[in-house]
């Protein structure tokens, strides 16, 4: 799986601090830096609606079906999914999870040819894609871009990065969660901790 940032507000902290400060009537108040003192202390009290003045797009792609399908859950997220219905599976690529074993691996592989011998013999006995598609697995691989708010990337990532979401979906927010940081560590520093082990 790789995780890939495309695109960010310009700005987004010193956006997000105007936004913040329009509240209180205080931009008077905002000088190089400032930014980092305001607005941690306004995130942990609650007041994060100026965070949705702010915007990431990530692609991410090499993922399973079965992880994007937890993704698109998140439905203040814009997203746009390779399809199925259009695209051709015929030669599918996939996910394999880490707890199989590698004494399993070659059964797992034989596995994945069968479905794709299945999707191929439907597609043949004249099935559409979008029909034929219904034998493919959840860990067909795929790619995905979503854009989404600071706002939403924090619930995302309180949700997501949580030592109790599934790996693949971790992940991703763990890598996504790293990348917003790097950009606006006022905005995401206080969620780093979830992205230890």
């Amino acid at each position: 799986m790789h995780v890939q940032l495309l695109a960010i507000t310009p700005k987004a902290v010193e956006l997000i601090e105007f936004a913040a400060r329009t509240c209180y009537r205080s931009a008077d108040k905002s000088r190089p830096g400032s930014a980092e003192k305001f607005l941690p202390p306004l995130i942990a009290r609650g007041h994060e609606s100026p965070l949705e003045h702010a915007t990431a797009t990530f692609r991410i792609s090499g993922c399973s079906r079965a992880m994007t399908h937890q993704l698109v859950r998140h439905r203040l997220m814009s997203v746009s999914q390779q399809s199925q219905r259009y695209v051709s599976e015929d030669n599918f690529e996939f996910v394999v999870p880490p707890s199989l074993s590698p004494d399993d691996l070659p059964e797992y592989r034989r596995d994945m040819e069968t479905l794709r011998l299945m999707y191929a013999k439907w597609k043949k006995r004249g099935l559409k894609k979008e029909d034929a598609r219904f034998v493919l697995p959840n860990a067909c691989a795929t790619d995905i871009v979503i854009s989404a708010n600071f706002r939403e990337f924090r619930h995302i990532f309180k949700v997501r990065c949580s030592p109790h979401a599934q790996w693949e979906i971790r992940d991703a927010c763990v890598a996504m969660l790293k990348t917003l940081n790097e950009h606006a560590p006022c905005i995401f520093g206080d969620l780093m901790k979830l992205a230890g082990r």
